[in-house]
């Protein structure tokens, strides 16, 4: 799969996402996927994300940037929503916040199979601690 095979292909499945089209998932991700040193697979990944859309009803993943080589992708995704309870643990309550996630995914056969994630709680923190 070229580069801009795989950048089209990972638009795709941000785009999936966002339609919550969960039955899609599967043309996206692989059935053994990692998430973060756990081996999750596509059944505990699917729910992850189902959570945070119970967590975050307006929740929309939008790449500012991506980086692909011929099994890799980073990305760094931006997000701008409200939360309707505890976020990471903090306590967001219908606030809106906005920061970034900056994640790694490995592709093998053009799915997904391993997924490195980094969320900016702190950027989130730092909001909540702002007089509204």
């Amino acid at each position: 799969m070229t580069g801009e095979d795989l950048k089209s292909r990972y638009s795709a499945y941000l785009d999936c996402l966002n339609r919550q089209d969960w039955q899609e998932l599967e043309s996206f991700v692989g059935e053994a996927v990692v998430y973060n040193g756990r081996s999750i697979g596509l059944a505990g990944y699917r729910e992850m994300l189902k959570e945070d859309y119970r967590a975050i009803p307006d929740l929309h993943f939008k790449a500012e940037l991506v980086t692909v080589d011929p099994c890799h992708v980073a990305s760094r995704l931006a997000f701008d929503c409200t939360p309707v309870g505890l976020l990471f643990g903090l306590p967001v309550n219908g606030r809106r916040v906005q920061f970034h996630e900056n994640v790694f995914y490995r592709f093998d056969s053009a799915l997904i199979a391993q997924v490195w994630s980094i969320i900016d709680q702190a950027a989130i923190a730092s909001q909540l601690a702002q007089p509204d």
